[in-house]
């Protein structure tokens, strides 16, 4: 019976995606509030980027609803200690607030790095709050128990990580949303199976309204393929719930979910793509001596498109490769030591951006190889029309100076 509680409020999160995010984009299509084309956005149409702010309503609402309706008609028993659990969703519902009125502003008129940054380390603060940080670190580095002390700061930092990592990786179409949707779907099952029921219906309804928003993201609306971005709005949100997810999940907490060993390789094996690419891009730009804040092509979705992927290519492998990560972890962590398991995704992710970086290198020679026989050819089509000219030139000289010659002695 339990389960119904996650598949009807996943199905209505869909159907209200199919119904509100239309209602969006008929209102930024009429505003003309559409995102900005530069050299950096691979897109080179306008196209409105508010899709996002769907997602923080029908999360909150439906959670809301459901929870009070569970409680009220006593449909079933969650076995949930409200006194510990629900400070921790209030809180999250105070950050996705917070965030949400930051990301509509950055989209409709521009918002600072630092401001939003101010706003990210403020939402991260509530967590540690409400009693949720990380207590555990499940023999990583040899460690187990973390004091306030060291959790609190570690937790600040992972919430902020994590926010900043959805938000970057929101380059190409389908490309954020599905790998949240993995994450959210991966997470939400996991909870499930512990019987951590909020937490998994909260998962499931981002799950639901991920797939509405993917559809018109990707595919687009009518017959015109009219797409949407989610934005600031949606990717810094999504961001925040992924956090309050992983870590939740990875807390020592037997009010959440019963102790398993390795919780927080699991937990974060959900984010591994978006937060390994985000450490590598960071480190190119500082060992560059790069403005680290500033953006660039040098993402990994940038990558593949330049080892000649088409766009859902691209978008697919990527989902793919963070599908793999969450079953490889998943498996591994019940047979060897956390250390090993983060180990080998170290080694697996460093094979697979050399794997990325031998096939971008590989083209770009056939694209300067290419560039160079043009150029060679333009240069030897160039020469001989030049010679032509020469001669054309030449010819039409001896044939005035004959004229001159016949017209001085009168033949």
């Amino acid at each position: 019976m339990e389960f119904i509680i996650l598949l009807v409020p996943f199905l209505i999160a869909i159907l209200l995606g199919k119904i509100i995010i239309p209602y969006i984009m008929l209102i930024t299509y009429r505003k003309r509030l559409f995102d900005p084309v530069d050299a950096r956005k691979v897109h080179q149409s306008i196209i409105p980027r508010l899709g996002g702010v769907a997602f923080v309503p029908i999360q909150c609402c439906l959670l809301a609803i459901t929870v009070v309706l569970v409680y009220k008609t006593n449909f079933v028993n969650l076995g949930i200690v409200t006194w510990e659990v629900f400070p921790m969703f209030i809180m999250l519902i105070c950050g996705l607030v917070i965030l949400y009125i930051i990301g509509i502003a950055d989209d409709l008129i521009g918002v600072s790095y630092k401001w939003k940054f101010v706003a990210q380390i403020l939402v991260a603060s509530l967590f540690p709050l409400a009693g949720l940080w990380i207590n555990d670190l499940y023999g990583l580095l040899f460690l187990t128990y973390l004091p306030a002390w060291a959790g609190i700061p570690l937790t600040i930092f992972a919430v902020v990580l994590v926010i900043n990592a959805v938000n970057l990786i929101d380059g190409l179409d389908g490309l954020c949303s599905g790998l949240v949707g993995v994450g959210c779907l991966v997470l939400g099952t996991l909870f499930a199976y512990y019987h951590a029921w909020i937490h998994a219906l909260l998962a499931f309804i981002t799950t639901g309204i991920l797939i509405s928003f993917f559809y018109y993201n990707v595919f687009g609306a009518s017959k015109r393929r009219r797409r949407i971005f989610m934005g600031d709005t949606g990717s810094m949100t999504l961001g925040y719930t992924m956090a309050f997810l992983t870590i939740s999940f990875a807390m020592n907490n037997q009010s959440i979910k019963p102790f398993s060993e390795g919780a927080i390789v699991v937990a974060f094996s959900t984010l591994i793509v978006p937060i390994f690419d985000v450490a590598r891009v960071i480190f190119i730009r500082w060992y560059k001596g790069l403005p680290l804040f500033k953006a660039d092509r040098s993402h990994l979705h940038h990558k593949l498109l330049r080892a000649g992927l088409s766009h859902k290519s691209a978008m697919m492998s990527i989902i793919g490769l963070s599908l793999f990560f969450c079953a490889f972890n998943i498996i591994m962590v019940q047979y060897i030591s956390n250390n090993v398991v983060v180990i080998l995704d170290f080694a697996l992710w460093f094979s697979f951006t050399l794997i990325f970086n031998y096939f971008v290198n590989k083209r770009n020679a056939k694209i300067s190889s290419a560039e160079i026989e043009v150029i060679d050819s333009t240069i030897e089509i160039k020469s001989t029309v030049e010679t032509q000219a020469i001669e054309g030139k030449k010819t039409e000289t001896k044939r005035d100076v004959s004229v001159t010659m016949m017209n001085k002695y009168n033949y």
